[in-house]
């Protein structure tokens, strides 16, 4: 064993020095093995492989992008986050540590950071579809409509015929109120090679329902649900079509169907509750609509509290009782 006593700092170094090359070969030697584990989806063994590698060479900035994408298929994304962060730091240049960085950020729903490390991603790799596509989608969760908007554009450019791409421009022009630019958008993904999207067929027959076009709406929900019969929301959106049709009967059963295939879809509930409310005060004899529409009420608020509207209409309607309420700890 050398002994280091009496070592002047310079020679210290020099020896340090020296040593460096043999750390970075096997370092290396780490790295690849801990790829060969990655490969054969042995995520223990390439964590130890790859946490050798940045013991031996903390500056290997691949070391740290790998041992960061071995967290996140393991599930710690913060460990992630961390590995991934040391990885760009040593190379700021590097698109793909950039981009898997926005990715667990993205999955952290930390927005912001997201953000910042996509709009790097994408000066690194201008052509780059997915990194502008998912840059777009921050922009949208964010509530940046405008920035999303032009975002997906510019991912279309580089990918025309992506349905997907089109559809979430379409949910943005949606949110934003711009009807018939979102069933522009809608029909684009549909036209993509892709016809068979009964979710994109929903949000376009939404917009028809924003237009209070019903009847295109109506046709659009049928064509949906022939594609997939058990999407519960086709069919409560084909019900509030029947009722704004006056379509009583029939916007009952769609009501009940959508809560059949998902008893938690609070919409339906409150929908059903306001077709009952319609029937009654048509025929106010019927005083059992009246009385399911109360309970509709109460089981879509059970289900989602925060519907103001929901609960303007259970006060109104509900039969009050001139009694103090129930004291649960009563024997």
């Amino acid at each position: 064993m050398t002994n280091l006593r009496g070592t002047t700092p310079l020679a210290l170094a020099l020896l340090l020095m020296s040593l460096l090359p043999g750390c970075a070969l096997r370092a290396r030697e780490h790295l690849e093995r801990g790829n060969v584990a990655l490969d054969q989806r042995d995520l223990i063994a390439a964590l130890a492989e790859y946490q050798q590698a940045v013991a031996l060479d903390p500056n290997n900035a691949d070391a740290h992008q790998k041992l960061g994408e071995t967290y996140r298929e393991m599930g710690d994304l913060d460990k992630a986050a961390d590995s991934l962060e040391t990885a760009v730091r040593l190379d700021p240049f590097d698109f793909k540590p950039m981009f898997e960085l926005g990715q667990v950020y993205q999955l952290l729903d930390r927005v912001a950071q997201a953000i910042k490390a996509y709009a790097l991603a994408c000066e690194l790799d201008p052509r780059n579809f997915d990194v502008r596509s998912r840059l777009a989608n921050c922009y949208q969760q964010s509530g940046d409509l405008d920035r999303a908007i032009e975002t997906y554009k510019a991912a279309l450019r580089l990918e025309p015929r992506n349905a997907f791409a089109w559809s979430n421009l379409g949910a943005v022009y949606n949110e934003k109120g711009m009807y018939y630019e979102a069933i522009n958008a809608y029909k684009q993904s549909l036209e993509c090679g892709t016809p068979h999207q009964p979710v994109v067929l929903v949000n376009l027959a939404t917009a028809h329902i924003n237009l209070e076009r019903w009847q295109a709406a109506r046709q659009t929900l049928l064509t949906a649900i022939r594609l997939e019969p058990n999407l519960s929301v086709a069919h409560a959106r084909l019900a509030y079509c029947w009722w704004r049709e006056d379509k009583l009967d029939e916007a009952a059963a769609s009501y009940r169907r959508a809560l059949e295939l998902d008893p938690k879809n609070a919409a339906a509930h409150a929908g059903l509750g306001v077709v009952r409310l319609s029937q009654y005060l048509a025929q106010p004899d019927r005083a059992d609509y009246l009385d399911e529409a109360v309970e509709c009420w109460h089981n879509s608020l059970e289900i989602n509290p925060d519907q103001p509207k929901v609960r303007g209409l259970l006060d109104r309607y509900r039969i009050k009782q001139n009694r103090p309420p129930a004291d649960a700890d009563i024997r």
